[in-house]
């Protein structure tokens, strides 16, 4: 039964993120309690924006009443999205539960295709959706306020004209739009990383844990949404606050999946050329400055002594360390390969960088270029030669006649 927890838990967030808003209309309809709801929902739908989009669209169809007002909604309050986005989650969640018994090397381009859809939906939500759900929240904030005061007239000069009479809405929105996007950033990016986790997951029960907690902590939000707004908003200023201070680690694994991705779905190493020098990769620990799955280029200098150049967040000024040479060897793996260096404090080679998957089949030219002494196999391909060996599959050396 642990298998189908994400199944289940997707269902349940796509009901109780439909049920969400009618909790905050049995409250007294205030801007707090407005602001509240538009906060759970931008939280929500950062943590999975397909699944948070498509059960708020289904909240608002199911909300209209007649024809024309169904007619009337935004698009992906639409039967023709939100029906088919809830079928590809469960899908998706599907996949997940049964991902402890699939091998991982058949689930790995589902994985992938995956994280291209949570990509594709996060940019659709930041830049259409979120913008949308504000602009509402905001005429519905000015007009509860209006209502609350009852339009009282404010004495001395202007004061005869009652409040309501202003629509300040387009104000707030102006003041709301900008904000709501930057926590729909920094919340997506860190739910985000839970598909490039799986991504690098060689385990498929990890991958059902992972997706099982994303899926856990959006219901969470929902739940607590439908049972009170406030707490609901909550929640959704710690999840903020804790996604702030992982907002680094999870840019640079936000980063690693989308070259991973790139490389994977365009083939690109038929047509890759290995540079003879600055060739891009990313740190597979910390090095110095430079923290794990830091995206950049390794340069080898006259001396022989290699150096990784790296551009914090990609934009900040350029940084160099030093590669430790100890120990070198490329590993090459099935769907993307590693440099291995030899770490003292653990007495043993541990991955030192990470090579994107356009570097498949050219790992000798790559071991040629930095003077690496020579290439193995590791991950999945490690386990195929051991098997081919262990039911001796594997092609027989010739004997040379003496």
């Amino acid at each position: 039964m642990k298998r189908f927890a994400p199944l289940v838990l997707a269902l349940c967030c796509a009901v109780l993120f439909a049920g969400s808003a009618p909790a905050a209309e049995k409250k007294e309809k205030t801007p707090g309690i407005e602001l509240a709801t538009m906060a759970s929902q931008v939280t929500g739908i950062a943590i999975s924006p397909l699944l948070g989009v498509s059960g708020v669209g289904a909240y608002q169809w199911m909300k209209a009443s007649t024809p024309e007002e169904k007619a009337a909604l935004p698009w992906f309050a639409q039967v023709s999205f939100w029906l088919p986005a809830l079928l590809l989650v469960g899908v998706c969640a599907f996949k997940d539960s049964f991902a402890a018994i699939v091998p991982p090397g058949l689930k790995k381009p589902l994985d992938v295709a995956e994280t291209l859809e949570n990509k594709v939906s996060g940019l659709v939500a930041a830049g259409a959706v979120i913008p949308s759900l504000v602009a509402v929240g905001s005429k519905l904030i000015a007009h509860s306020s209006a209502l609350l005061e009852h339009a009282p007239a404010v004495t001395g000069g202007f004061g005869m004209l009652p409040l309501a009479a202003f629509d300040m809405s387009w104000l707030l929105t102006l003041l709301m739009v900008p904000l709501s996007v930057a926590v729909f950033a920094v919340v997506w990016v860190v739910g985000h990383a839970i598909n490039v986790l799986i991504l690098l997951s060689p385990w498929g029960g990890l991958d059902t844990a992972l997706k099982g907690i994303r899926t856990g902590v959006l219901s969470l939000v929902a739940a607590t949404a439908y049972i009170d707004p406030v707490v609901g908003a909550t929640l959704s200023v710690v999840i903020i606050i804790l996604a702030y201070f992982m907002a680094g680690w999870a840019f640079r694994l936000m980063v690693f999946g989308s070259v991973f991705s790139w490389d994977f779905f365009t083939f690109r190493r038929s047509r890759f050329q290995l540079l003879a020098d600055d060739n891009k990769l990313f740190t597979g620990r910390d090095i110095a400055d430079a923290p794990r799955r830091t995206y950049g280029r390794l340069h080898q200098a006259a001396d022989g002594k290699l150096l990784f150049r790296f551009r914090p967040w990609l934009v900040l000024p350029e940084r160099t360390v030093e590669v430790p040479r100890d120990g070198l060897v490329v590993g090459k793996g099935l769907f993307y390969s590693e440099v291995l260096g030899f770490e003292k404090t653990a007495d043993k080679n541990t991955t030192l960088l990470l090579l994107p998957p356009r570097y498949v089949g050219h790992e000798e030219l790559f071991a040629r270029t930095y003077r690496i002494n020579g290439t193995c196999e590791v991950g999945l391909r490690k386990a195929w030669s051991w098997l081919r060996e262990a039911f001796g599959l594997a092609a027989k050396k010739a004997v040379v006649a003496a």
